[in-house]
């Protein structure tokens, strides 16, 4: 398979598709709308997912795990909840196979073993969570209760995307409970901060915070936070969701608490989850037409060392070197790939390594170590210069961080460049159309003028700024007054 990819200018979705294979991120499974995420792709989410659990773990969240099946009755129990997720069930309704007698060598559901009870497979795991709680809350020392589970769900989407939207998919999910409606506010934001600081901090990835509109929000909750991102094609990406509850499923699943003064109360509610779509948002915010461009904190490899030689004695000088530099690289956590293989040229390498965006390439020769020196490639600017071989392990860590750096940065320009405030509705459609991404524009509040601005320029409202600052002014569709401005954009 060739290596070239389309451009982005070309064809945006085209150039997505062809990276996240071509770099041995993931590919299609046989199984429709599923995915196979490759040990490079997974890798990523290795990184993703041992960041996020420490964070989680330092603000009191441990990890449990429940059932991926959720009996039907339960999963109806918070009517909205259910509602808001019926049409992407699977449902299991049999529990064995038989022979076919009509088809040799062929099988069928067997009649006779049909579920009692048919069984939703979890799109998302409250209803089955909220069930065990009830007997895991009696007390006020109960609370509150902090818990986060790895999994995988199963939606079924009738449109897929490898990494941004598949009808399987892992991801995070965390179920807490709390004595008031302030504790539970108070953590619903703090989990958005969290993913926020992780998106930024970790992803290179700026974020806005904020609150999604009625018609936007999570089936079942009464808020939700959100954090957005923009993508190099100027269409948005909700990168992580977190959900104030209210006592919405302690009421539907009959979750009380004693209070000190023992009274009986309900408890309040959070939940919160990022996904697997981080891995195609850090894919589109960053790479370019070479292949996938990944910030140090993330990359599986952050340095890959490539030996340029003619004869085994030259390999097995340049060995020495990079076996010493290795392990000072190591000790300072950096993780290195010295590739000696002898069924590649140097160029295909480098062109390899280019494709999987590994932040700093090294290339080592007989010169080099005649001259005590290496060259260095980093792969966000394409630059290379040739360095002496003394102090080069402060010289990468240095240069692992401002790549880090020059990547949120790179990212935040254009989307500073791709929010543009609009004051009529001619504007607004303009911009949506030819220059995209984030539209700050001011809006009535109302449901009916949201739907007719989705349904004239397939936009949505992203979020309400956490930072809006109730500005007074003008609605863009309706010219009804307005108390706010949200932020427009398409999405993925």
């Amino acid at each position: 398979m060739s290596k070239k990819l389309t451009k982005r200018t070309e064809d945006y979705s085209k150039w997505y598709n062809e990276l996240v294979v071509k770099a041995d991120l993931a590919e299609n499974s046989a199984v429709r709308g599923s995915m196979v995420i490759k040990p490079y792709g997974y890798a990523i989410w290795e990184k993703m997912q041992a960041e996020l659990d420490r964070m989680f773990k330092e603000t009191g969240h441990q990890n449990a795990y429940f059932p991926l099946f959720v009996p039907k009755s339960l999963f109806e129990a918070e009517e909205k909840n259910a509602e808001g997720f019926a049409k992407e069930c699977a449902v299991v309704t049999h529990y064995r196979l038989q022979n076919d007698p009509d088809k040799p060598g062929k099988l069928r559901v067997d009649p006779k073993a049909k579920l009692e009870e048919e069984l939703v497979v979890r799109p998302t795991s409250e209803a089955i969570i909220w069930n065990t709680y009830k007997g895991w809350i009696q007390s006020h020392r109960d609370l509150p209760l902090l818990i986060n589970q790895w999994a995988n769900v199963v939606r079924w989407e009738m449109r897929t995307r490898l990494f941004l939207r598949t009808a399987e998919f892992l991801w995070q999910e965390g179920h807490t409970a709390h004595a008031t409606k302030r504790e539970a506010v108070l953590e619903a934001k703090q989990m958005q901060e969290i993913y926020a600081t992780f998106a930024e901090n970790y992803m290179a990835m700026p974020v806005i915070k904020g609150v999604k509109s009625d018609s936007e929000r999570f089936a079942g909750a009464e808020d939700t936070f959100t954090i957005e991102a923009l993508m190099q094609d100027g269409k948005a990406l909700q990168a992580g969701t977190s959900h104030f509850l209210g006592q919405n499923f302690a009421k539907a699943f009959d979750v009380k608490y004693t209070s000190k003064e023992g009274k009986q109360e309900y408890v309040w509610a959070t939940s919160w989850g990022v996904s697997t779509r981080l891995i195609g948002g850090l894919v589109m915010t960053h790479s370019d037409d070479f292949g996938l461009v990944l910030p140090p904190k993330l990359a599986p490899i952050q340095v890959v060392i490539v030996p340029i030689y003619k004869s085994q004695d030259q390999l097995e000088a340049i060995s020495e070197k990079v076996v010493v530099l290795i392990k000072e690289l190591r000790i300072r956590g950096i993780s290195v790939k010295f590739d000696d293989r002898d069924t590649y040229r140097p160029g295909a390498k480098f062109a390899e390594y280019e494709l999987k965006g590994v932040p700093v390439r090294i290339a080592i020769g007989n010169r080099d170590i005649e001259n005590n020196t290496v060259e260095l490639a980093r792969r966000d600017t394409l630059e290379k210069q040739t360095v002496s071989q003394d102090g080069i392990v402060n010289i990468i860590a240095k240069l692992l961080e401002e790549i880090q750096e020059n990547l949120y940065n790179k990212a935040i320009k254009y989307r500073n460049e791709h929010t543009t405030e609009v004051t009529t509705f001619d504007e607004f459609k303009d911009v949506i159309e030819n220059k995209g991404g984030f539209v700050s524009a001011h809006w009535d509040g109302t449901e009916d003028t949201e739907s007719k601005i989705k349904e004239l320029t397939k936009a949505t409202i992203r979020c309400i700024p956490v930072d809006d600052n109730g500005e007074v002014g003008t609605c863009v569709f309706s010219g009804k007054p307005s108390s706010r401005k949200v932020l427009f954009a398409k999405a993925y």
